[in-house]
């Protein structure tokens, strides 16, 4: 039942294009009014996390995960934000291990199923920060974190966790890592994400000294395949890539969502396979909804040609916390 047939977004006539629609909010959209306050808190396993507020003096929190190789600077992030502080809520950011301008200090970092960070912060919030509500927001791969927690956590999620969202998922890992190896996509998405996901790798191989993995080996990756089996599967404890995936992708977690929670996709966003659609579990699963707008592009979803103002899955996140937490 809760497949929304019928989205709200209209997407400028440019923008419809799935590749503009995605690279130019990248490379135009401004976000000013947001001031950060970091706070950092150790992990359990002697590493830290750095945490981005900004606040209004809400008892209610706006927890955002950002997308590979985001950080609480990205555009995407200030927008939800600002959209969050213009509703009377809290708003932090988690940067990512490694994401935060400083290097963390151990050989393993994040990864697309990383949800024990995510839990630890949600527990930092309702323990000491002493919010009352707390609502999820994801992006692309912070998204799959999102889906993947909530869907574990089930019916143990904590009662402070009123609703989660989350924006250009690929929550089917390996056939979305498929999609990006088309030639199109390798020249204009994969190859900024290699340029800053290599040099990392090879920083950690040299700093720890690991001996299994050749830099040469590093420096020829090409693609997420290359990436995941040479670094992230090892590095935190997969066979490698095909079983991170496997073990990773959100979708298999959907039926067990048992918070208000919703998912949009946009149907042109080039990063996602046709698996990353999960009709089937909105249509079996009452508190999963999920939107598929015609347009979007990944982490698009301009109101206007300009880039100016909030963008529609700003607004249309607001009002689905509003409707439901």
């Amino acid at each position: 039942m809760p497949n929304i047939k019928t989205s709200t977004y209209r997407a400028p006539f440019l923008y419809r294009h799935h590749h503009i629609g995605t690279i130019m909010p990248n490379l135009l959209r401004k976000v000013e009014g947001i001031t950060y306050q970091r706070k950092r808190i150790e992990t359990p396993d002697e590493d830290f996390l750095d945490l981005d507020f900004s606040r209004v003096g809400s008892k209610t929190i706006l927890l955002l995960m950002h997308g590979l190789e985001g950080s609480s600077d990205r555009q995407y992030a200030k927008g939800m934000i600002k959209a969050a502080n213009k509703a009377d809520w809290d708003g932090v950011v988690l940067n990512m291990r490694g994401c935060s301008g400083e290097a963390n200090r151990l050989y393993s970092s994040y990864h697309s199923g990383k949800t024990d960070d995510l839990d630890l912060v949600v527990q930092h919030l309702i323990q000491v920060e002493e919010y009352t509500d707390i609502l999820i927001f994801g992006v692309s791969l912070g998204g799959n974190i999102t889906l993947k927690y909530v869907g574990e956590q089930g019916e143990n999620i904590p009662k402070e966790v009123r609703a989660a969202a989350a924006l250009s998922v690929p929550c089917h890992l390996q056939t979305s890592a498929v999609q990006l190896q088309k030639p199109i996509n390798q020249v204009l998405y994969v190859r900024r994400f290699i340029k800053s996901l290599v040099p990392k790798g090879i920083e950690k191989v040299k700093r720890f000294a690991r001996t299994e993995i050749s830099i040469e080996a590093m420096q020829n990756a090409r693609n997420f395949y290359d990436i995941d089996n040479l670094y992230t599967a090892p590095a935190h404890g997969f066979k490698d890539a095909e079983d991170y995936w496997e073990q990773c992708h959100s979708r298999q977690f959907l039926s067990g969502i048992r918070i208000p929670t919703l998912l949009i996709n946009a149907q042109n966003d080039p990063f996602l396979s046709p698996e990353c659609y999960p009709y089937e579990e909105a249509e079996n699963n009452p508190y999963f909804y999920f939107e598929a707008p015609k347009y979007g592009g990944h982490v698009g979803f301009s109101t206007n040609w300009r880039m100016t103002g909030e963008f529609w899955q700003e607004t249309r996140v607001v009002e689905f916390f509003n409707r439901v937490k």
